[in-house]
Order: C-alpha cells, then structure tokens, then sequence
C-alpha cells in the first residue's frame, strides 16, 4: 500500500514537472510588451534591459563613492544599498532569473506628491506558477502579507510592519507589476489592454531613435512636467510651463559615465508639429555658433542661447507659425503696427536687419543688487555699427514722438540707454522674453545687451573690462568642448551660483533640504543640454560635470577674491569712500547704483533695516539732496548734488550725538 501511495506521489510530482517544463518550452508565448503597463501619466520613465550589470557600474563609480559621503545622500539611498547587498547575497537566484528587462516611472498621483511604479519583464519564468505563490514565503517574518481582487487581477500586499508601508505587486501576463503607491498598480491594470504611452506613436518615435548603449534610457514626458515640479514649490513659472507641456511632447536619453566623473546622454526630442511656438521656428531655422560665452560673466547662472543660420530666417519662420492662428496673428501685426506707426520706424529695416545668429538670455548671480533676478538679453550682431546707427536712430524717434523723457547715463566710459518699446521682446521670440517689457541696452564689441536693470548691464560692463567671463574660464571651455560649436538650443547651468534662486523658487520643505545638502546639490556643477535641428526633431545631448564640493568651494572663493581684486584696479581713488576720519576722505561717497533710472530717488539700508542713504534722482544721476546715516540712526553726512557731482556745502557728523565733524565745500 505505500508502495503505491509513495508511486502515486512521484507520479502526480513527475506530471507537475512534465506540465511544467511543457508549459516553459512548447506552450505559444502570451506576452505582453512592458511598456503597455505604465500608467499613462508618467512624467519621467527609465528603462534598462541589464539592471545588475548598471547598477555595478553606477555603485562602482567615483561620483557615487564621494556621495555616500554625504550623510543625507547616504540615508537616501540606503535602500539602494540594501538592494546592493542583496544582490551579492543572492547569486544562484540572480543566475536562475537572468538579466530582466526593468522600466521604472515617476507619477504625481495627488497634489505635491509623486511615486515611483516598477514593471520587471519575467519572460516565460513567469509561467512558473511556484514564482507567484511563493511570494508570501519570500517575505519573511516581518512582513504582513495580504490579497485582493482588482478588476479581475489579483494583488498582493506586502506590509512592512517595521517601517508601516505596503509594497504592491500583481501579475499581467510575463510581467511583475509593483509600486508602493496602491492607484497606480490599479492605473496600469486599468490601461493593459488600452495602453496609452507604448501606443503613442510620438513616444514610440523618440524610443526608436534614442540609442542603447549606455547604462539605461531615460525618457521625459513634458505634458506632466510642470505637475512634477509643483511638488517642490509654491512659485513655479506656470507661464513657460505651460508652454512647454503643451509643445514638447517627448525627450529620449540614453544615459552613460564618462571617466566616472561626468553623467552623458545622448538622444533626441520632438514636439507638436501644429503649436505656435518659437520651438518650431528654431527647428525651421538650422543652427548657429555660439559666442556670447565672451561677453557673458564667469559668475553667469544661466546662459540660454538660440541660434540659426540667419535671424532673418528665424524670423519668417517665426511670423509664419504666428500666422496660423488668425486670431494670434491679428493681434501680433496690430502690435508691430501700433509700434511702427507711434514712433515712426520699421522693426524689420532698423532693428531685425542687424541681428545676427544668435540671441542669448543670461540670468546674473551679481554683487550689485543681491536680492534681484537679474536677467539681460544679448543680441548677436552682424554689422554692430548698423546697430548702432539704428538704435540711434530709434532713440531719437522715442524722444520726438512720445512725453518720455530720454534717459541716458555714462557708466566707465559705456553708454547704458533707455528703450521704450513695449512688447517688442514678446514680438522677437514669444513668451520667453515677454517681461523684457521697457529695458535699458548697452553696446559691448558685437553685442546689444537689454536689461530691465541697469544694475545687470553695470555689472556686465564690469566683468568685460577685467575679463572674468565665461570664455575665459577654463573650467567652462572644457566642459564646452563636449558640445557641438553649432546649435539651435544650448543651456549651459552654473549650479554654485544657480543655487540661491533654487532656495527662492521652492516650499518651504525642499529649501530646508536643499539648504542642509547644498554640498550634494553644487557637486554637480555644471550642466549643459544642447538640441540640434534634425528633419522634424531635435538631437539632444545633455552633459552634467561631478566635482568634489571641497574643491568647488575653493573655486569660488578664489574666483570671489580674483574678481574683487581685478576691480580694485578699475576704481578711481575719487570713486572709494575712505574710512578715514579726515575732512579730505570723509566726504567720497561710493558709487550708487539705482534699479531705476526713471525713479526720483534713491534708497538704501543697513542690514538692520535702517536707512544707510537717501539721494535725489535726475535721469539716473545723483541731483538733489544727499543724506547718510550710521546703523543707529543718527545723521552721517549731508550735502547736495548736481547731475552727479557735488556742489555746494557739504556737513559731517559724529556717530554718537550728531556733532558737526568737519564741513566742506564743493
């Protein structure tokens, strides 16, 4: 009798393993393609066919060595190297399971919060039906495992009871789905047998484009961008954003290390072929050579350039997409005309004509005005004395045909005027320089330099003189080479000085991390993206520079004391106020430098909030009454001044009761 049971046993375990292999090796392939499960909201998705193998060459490399020497980085990828470990723990089943196919995607699936879903590519192992029912045995002790129906696919729950969250997991077809947000394992149930994303024939474009041979391929969907950075603030540039999401459509990286120390990726990029942008004026438009990097400050933020064969080109490439929307066209020509038949000009003969190939917005980390934005427009020029005679000319026309008075002031030997041309940035290239509403300009070699402040033309005018620009910093020429010298679209980011504007543009939350890991945010110094014009896309190629924090940190108080010494050498002695307490030195009163030059007057304060000066305004000189206050209030100096010199009686006081000092006169 237990012959018999024993012989029943092994033969109904024999079948199983017969059924088994049959099921592994003869049965027709039901798969599914793992790009149908991701819900179609993804923001970001990346997507590697030899996760083991990246993950070696990832941990392995020098930048994530140094970053685990950052304590808030090391607490937030102590998960990664717990999965690290594994793996090493784990050989025989990493040999059974081979390398899997693993997408993984970012989601916002409630207002200022996202998560992360996983689709692992199990091929026929998932037919192994021991895989599946296994799963509670795999987790342990310390884990509360439950199931439950979803539309007819079971889920199973993982709960953690140390640290109180659930991993879900589901089976569709070869793939393992899981996330630790339980709506969007439902969303990619939901959507398998519509998908959205894997059907998208602009994402199966860009996905066929983008090569593999890097680590693993990144993907951008621009439609959620703005709904992703809304979760780490309260003042995003909904503006731009909103442009983008509703243009762009789709970016492909294919992402590699170079020499450890360098993140590169290569791919492309396509957008709405029917939205009125300036995006697809650029793409119309071929590509130029950039070289505002030599009028552009070392200290430079943000350099974003946009070039093409011909501004001319451009420009009717521009016009015509404007043109495709009656009701945007009217108001763009009623705009042009209005500006054309006010100040008695022709924008296309006295302004258009003398661009070159290149218009460039650079955002200023400068020491003049601290708490501003400082933002210029740099317009290339192909024949700068054509510019000048024409910008002379519109000068002119301004001051005969409107009230404004004309607003002029000589800086070191530079010209910084006053044009008021309303709308006519918005007309150049769209939104993007829509705020460039009445700006000051100056001429600098080549180049016509607009800024809402004259204080962002001064300190442009500075760096020229003693030659502290981009192009002359070795550091940025060596991370340029790495990009074509011809592009449509360059953005080159200096995260040092780039990061005080994060902190201004984010919650309260992410300053308060940004803040206590700055060294892990600046260590990534410089990025760089550039897309070039191919047929009815964009090549992109992105390039993003490790450096140790240490050593950023000494660059910048070295380029901090290189610049200030430089500048000493272009003060005048009459221009540096002495703290010399004799009649001679007391009364040279520093350089001032006022936002507006059209104000009447001018303040400034300590840093405890009180009055530092006060002086009258006329055309952005000092002219009028002049007052100067020690920190505790009382009165300092006192004196008059006449289109930016002093005349008459001047008065000095003591700090503590306001003694007359010493009186000169003018």
């Amino acid at each position: 009798m237990k012959k018999k049971i024993l012989f029943s046993a092994l033969l109904i375990l024999l079948s199983i393993i017969i059924y088994q292999i049959y099921v592994f090796t003869t049965v027709d392939e039901d798969n599914i393609n793992p790009i149908y499960l991701i819900p179609d909201d993804a923001v970001f998705l990346i997507d590697t066919e030899r996760p083991i193998d990246t993950w070696d060459e990832i941990s392995n490399s020098n930048i994530w060595k140094h970053l685990q020497k950052n304590s808030y980085f090391n607490t937030v990828t102590e998960s990664l190297n717990n999965l690290d470990k594994t793996f090493k723990e784990q050989q025989k089943i990493i040999q059974f399971l081979g390398e899997r196919d693993i997408l993984i995607s970012i989601h916002v699936y409630k207002p200022k919060t996202y998560g992360l879903f996983y689709v692992v590519d199990l091929q026929k192992i998932s037919k192994l039906s021991f895989l599946k029912s296994s799963i509670a045995k795999l987790a342990g002790e310390g884990y509360k495992v439950t199931k439950r129906q979803y539309h007819n696919h079971e889920i199973t729950e993982l709960y953690d009871k140390k640290k109180r969250e659930t991993l879900y997991i589901s089976f569709i077809k070869n793939q393992l789905i899981a996330s630790y947000t339980h709506v969007l394992v439902e969303n990619s149930i939901d959507q398998y047998l519509e998908p959205v994303i894997g059907r998208d024939v602009d994402f199966v474009e860009i996905n066929k484009e983008t090569p593999e041979d890097g680590l693993f391929k990144l993907f951008i969907h621009y439609k959620y961008l703005n709904k992703y950075l809304s979760c780490f603030s309260n003042k995003v540039n909904s503006d731009i954003l909103k442009t983008i999401g509703n243009t762009w459509l789709y970016s492909g990286f294919d992402v590699g290390l170079k020499e450890s120390t360098i993140i590169q990726a290569e791919g492309f990029t396509n957008f709405d072929l029917s939205s009125e942008s300036y995006l697809r004026a650029l793409q119309k438009s071929g590509k130029g050579k950039r070289s505002i990097a030599k009028i552009a400050p070392k200290n430079t933020a943000l350099y974003l350039s946009f070039a093409f064969d011909s501004f001319d080109e451009f420009h009717e490439n521009f016009e015509a997409i404007k043109e495709e929307n009656q009701n945007n066209f009217k108001a763009y020509t009623e705009q042009v005309t209005d500006i054309e038949n006010r100040l008695d000009i022709n924008l296309k003969e006295h302004i258009f004509s003398w661009i070159g190939n290149e218009i460039a917005l650079l955002h200023i980390n400068d020491a003049i005005s601290k708490k501003q934005k400082d933002v210029a427009v740099v317009l290339k020029t192909n024949s700068i004395n054509k510019a000048k005679e024409n910008l002379d000319f519109i000068l002119t026309k301004i001051k005969e045909k409107t009230p404004l008075k004309f607003k002029q002031i000589n800086y070191k030997n530079q010209t910084i005027n006053f044009l008021d041309l309303k709308g006519f940035f918005k007309m150049l290239a769209g939104d993007l320089f829509s705020k460039m509403e009445k700006p000051y300009f100056t001429i600098i070699d080549d180049y016509v330099i607009f800024s809402n402040s004259p204080n962002t033309l001064k300190e442009i005018i500075n760096t020229q003189l003693i030659g502290y620009t981009l192009a002359s910093s070795k550091k940025f020429l060596d991370f340029n080479d790495q990009f074509d010298e011809k592009s449509s679209l360059f953005a080159y980011i200096n995260t040092p000085y780039i990061y005080d504007d994060l902190l201004s543009f984010t919650d309260r939350k992410t300053q308060r991390q940004i803040h206590k890991n700055k060294d892990y945010l600046i260590s990534f110094s410089q990025i760089g993206l550039q897309l070039i014009s191919r047929g009815s896309h964009f090549e992109n190629y992105l390039a993003i520079a490790y450096e140790n924090p240490v050593e950023i940190g000494k660059q910048l108080r070295n380029n901090k004391n290189l610049k200030r010494d430089l500048l000493k050498k272009l003060v005048n002695e009459n221009d540096t106020a002495s703290v010399a307490m004799t009649k001679e030195t007391f009364f040279k009163i520093p350089e001032i430098f006022p936002n507006d030059l059209s104000a009447s007057e001018f303040i400034k304060k300590h840093d405890t909030g009180t009055i530092k000066f006060e002086v009258e305004l006329k055309n952005g000189l000092k002219h009028g009454d002049y007052s100067e206050y020690y920190k505790n209030g009382n009165l300092r100096i006192t004196g008059k001044y006449k289109k930016g010199v002093q005349i008459g009686t001047w008065k000095a006081y003591s700090e503590k009761d306001e003694e007359l000092l010493f009186k000169k006169r003018f």
